[in-house]
């Protein structure tokens, strides 16, 4: 029996207390003016790292003059997308934009309810499917503020706490240390393939013939799903993957396309993202579907595309736009039909050996983060108490 099984069995022999989030805690009522923030202590939605990456220093300044203030030991949670799981314990006082929200336990329950085991229960992957579950708006979904609050959570006695926040700060450590020495590698091989790529992409200009992209292929946009529509996880209603401007989005109930395709991120910072897609998917309207005409080899036509740099054709706005008249007038170099072949092959056992997640480098991450989530929730898991 574990440290943990024994303080439970000794605090909550009978079960552990679940409560609403609102019962325990509330959105920051505070405020901060903006001209006492600087880059370390302004977060805006993009300073949060996707992926429950923490937060980085901003690269901009707030363009309102009050904010939501935070403190240490506050959740910020980005809440536009939330499906990008952007989630960080806040470890200074600060200001936020009001596309994050700052989760703050009450002040009669400090005694009862640790910080970081909240960061732990709000940063699990059951969180953030429930606030998708609940989430408003389609093009741009946002959190529901009061759907969030609703959220169940367990609240064990404080010792069992904080030894699960011990045990998982320890876990969390030398999962990181494990995943730097794979990432560098695969860096270390992504860079190689890079080079090998750009090598092969080259071709002879004196054996090429110059086409406009609307001559190899259609490019038209997806199109339109209410994100009530998508589901994070398979299911006997919604087994049709659906993919948006940076890849899998999640799953729904029919496709609106069938094929060996590529995709084209187009609003936002995913704009010129370059994803493969086969069999029958749905693409929302943030991607560019991209349809070969014969005589074009499609897995030649992606990694051409993903060597382009097409975020560079992207509108100057405040949320950057990839328009599909712009893409259908770059001009590339076309090989011959034989030799889009032979790149194709080559370029994709290359990309296999560097990015699929079935096998290899990618396979053991992937596999040791899996590992990790797993170990997370189930010590977060409670008999409920009567």
């Amino acid at each position: 029996m574990s440290r943990i099984d024994e303080l439970i069995a000794e605090l909550a022999p009978e079960g552990v207390r679940h409560v609403a989030l609102s019962e325990v805690a509330e959105y920051s009522p505070t405020r901060v003016d903006a001209a006492d923030l600087d880059e370390t202590s302004f977060v805006g939605v993009d300073n949060l790292v996707s992926e429950k990456g923490g937060r980085v220093d901003a690269s901009y300044p707030p363009n309102t003059a009050r904010l939501t203030a935070y403190e240490p030991g506050d959740i910020l949670l980005g809440n536009i997308r939330p499906y990008l799981k952007k989630v960080w314990l806040a470890t200074n006082a600060g200001g936020c934009s009001g596309d994050v929200l700052a989760v703050r336990i009450m002040r009669e329950h400090r005694e009862s309810l640790d910080p970081a085991f909240l960061y732990y229960l709000l940063s699990s992957d059951g969180f953030f499917a429930y606030n998708m579950q609940h989430a408003k708006g389609a093009k741009m979904p946002r959190g529901n503020k009061s759907a969030i609050l609703n959220y169940r959570i367990p609240v064990p006695p404080l010792e069992v706490q904080r030894e699960i926040v011990r045990v998982l700060d320890q876990f969390a450590q030398l999962e990181a240390e494990l995943e730097a020495e794979l990432e560098a590698e695969l860096e270390a091989r992504r860079r190689q393939y890079e080079h090998y790529r750009q090598d092969l992409l080259m071709a002879d200009k004196a054996k090429c013939r110059s086409a406009r992209l609307d001559e190899l292929f259609n490019l038209r946009a997806g199109k339109f799903i209410a994100a009530s529509e998508i589901v994070p996880d398979p299911d006997p209603e919604h087994s049709v993957p659906c993919f948006g401007g940076g890849g899998l989005r999640g799953y729904v109930a029919s496709p609106n396309q069938q094929g060996d395709l590529v995709l084209i991120g187009r609003q936002g910072a995913l704009c010129g993202n370059v994803k493969r897609a086969s069999g029958e998917f749905y693409a929302t309207e943030h991607s560019v579907v991209v349809t070969p005409y014969e005589g074009v080899d499609i897995r030649w036509a992606f990694h051409l595309l993903a060597s382009m740099n097409l975020n560079q054709y992207a509108s100057k706005s405040a949320q950057p736009g990839l328009a599909v008249s712009t893409l259908n007038q770059l001009v590339i170099d076309v090989p011959s039909f034989d030799e889009q072949l032979h790149i194709g092959s080559v370029l994709d056992k290359f990309d296999a050996l560097v990015n699929d997640l079935s096998f290899g480098l990618p396979a053991e991450l992937a596999a040791r983060r899996k590992q990790y989530e797993y170990y997370r929730d189930n010590l977060l898991t409670f008999e409920e108490a009567v």
